[in-house]
């Protein structure tokens, strides 16, 4: 649900599995300044299976009749006729076996290699659901973000600080929206999962060790991210459709792992899907202030067009310009509601001006499409946060345009209009 405009960065992957810095070793240790406070802006306002049936029995065969004795003759009977034998019965046909239906893919929990780490240290998993190995779902999950002491706690802090497969709430298999595979409805029910857990708050942009005063904050999450990316490129190198998705914090980084995946197949047809992000604008000072801590720099891919640009400039609207002119096949579209209390909170806390997130929203929009990069977009009204693992998402209409309709065109490849409330309170 991270609010934050980041620095944007991630190391170009490819088919190599990145090593997940945890350890102070290759990763950057960001200083807390002396009482610095986040710097504030004013937002410019826009308008912007059936069981197998059991063979029938064949039928045992009648038995022949014993032939009659011949009569014992007086003088020179003629002997009395043999009986015929009865003819034997006909097998019953065997009835033909009912199709067995394919047992759904589980989930598989994957360990992070020895350098992923959450932010309090712990070890890192993520998630993996084998299904059609040509269309692949990597989805990054969201829950807050820290840049300060108390963010950063990890007891009270904005974000879960760890990763638990113990936790149904943890457990993908327990999620609505596109995590129902049982649904006919969903539109990506049969393609394979990679779910990628956040518990290092830092937007999946992090390779850095910061201690805000409480002790060392781990903020790993561009490398355990790469890691999960660096796997489905093994498990599924063959993919033909590639969906990057996220939800708040996870939907803020999302069009950054759509250049990375883009790069890592370069064949395939490329969709990222934003789900309530859009409300984080860029801010020079803002973006250097916590991309600073997060050592977000540090992982700014190679790309041409990234030639040159400075921390200042990477904010979370300019993670979605650079990778479309640097990849202009990927699709993008955003989710958001226009009042999602959620990202007034984190545009708050990161010095935001958030009083009109709908406005930031349309400006935002409007910045990216300006650059030469489309975007499609759904604005429902509301202070709703985040659709994709929800089962709202399979009965949400705004302006009489159904969210599932407007959605599986959208992964399908179709173009789709903006869809957006009039009535937006």
């Amino acid at each position: 649900m991270t609010r934050i405009r980041v620095l944007a960065a991630v190391a170009a992957v490819a088919v190599v599995a990145v090593a997940c810095g945890g350890s102070d070793e290759g990763t950057e240790r960001a200083e807390v300044p002396e009482p610095a406070a986040a710097p504030t802006t004013a937002a410019a306002s826009t308008e912007a299976p059936t069981t197998t049936a059991a063979p029938a029995t064949t039928a045992a065969p009648t038995t022949t009749a014993a032939p009659t004795t011949t009569a014992a003759p007086t003088t020179t009977a003629a002997p009395t006729t043999t009986a015929a034998p009865t003819t034997t019965a006909a097998p019953t046909t065997t009835a033909a076996p009912t199709t067995t239906a394919a047992p759904q893919p589980e989930w598989e929990i994957v360990p992070g290699t020895e350098d992923c780490v959450c932010a309090d240290g712990s070890d890192y998993i993520f998630w993996v659901r084998e299904a059609d190995p040509t269309r692949v779902v990597f989805y990054l999950e969201g829950g807050g973000a820290c840049f300060s002491l108390e963010s950063c706690s990890f007891t009270t802090g904005n974000y879960d600080p760890d990763v638990d497969p113990s936790d149904p709430s943890e457990d993908p298999s327990n999620a609505g929206g596109i995590f129902d595979f049982d649904n006919p409805l969903n539109p990506l029910r049969d393609y394979s999962f990679v779910g990628v857990p956040y518990c290092t708050g830092d937007v999946h942009l992090g390779n850095a060790t910061t201690d805000y005063g409480g002790g060392d904050v781990h903020h790993n999450g561009f490398v355990n991210a790469t890691t999960a990316l660096a796997e489905a490129v093994e498990r599924f190198g063959g993919a033909t459709e590639v969906v990057v998705a996220g939800t708040s914090a996870g939907s803020a980084s999302a069009a950054l792992y759509g250049g990375l995946a883009a790069d890592a197949w370069p064949e395939a047809a490329i969709t990222v899907m934003a789900d309530a992000s859009g409300a984080y604008p860029s801010v020079p000072a803002i973006n250097a202030f916590i991309g600073g801590f997060w050592g977000t720099t540090t992982v700014i891919p190679d790309w041409p067009v990234n030639e040159g640009m400075t921390p200042e400039e990477w904010g979370l609207p300019e993670l979605f310009i650079q990778a479309g002119l640097h990849a202009p096949r990927i699709r993008f579209g955003r989710y958001d509601n226009a009042f999602d209390s959620t990202q007034e909170f984190f545009a708050s806390l990161a010095g935001f001006d958030a009083s009109r997130i709908d406005q930031l929203m349309a400006l935002n929009e409007a910045t990216i499409e300006a650059a030469g990069v489309n975007q499609a977009s759904y604005t429902a009204p509301g202070q709703d946060h985040g659709i994709l693992y929800a089962d709202m998402m399979y009965t949400l209409e705004v302006e009489g345009v159904a969210f599932l309709d407007w959605f599986t065109r959208f992964v399908g490849g179709e173009d789709v209009d903006d869809v957006t409330c009039v009535d937006c309170s």
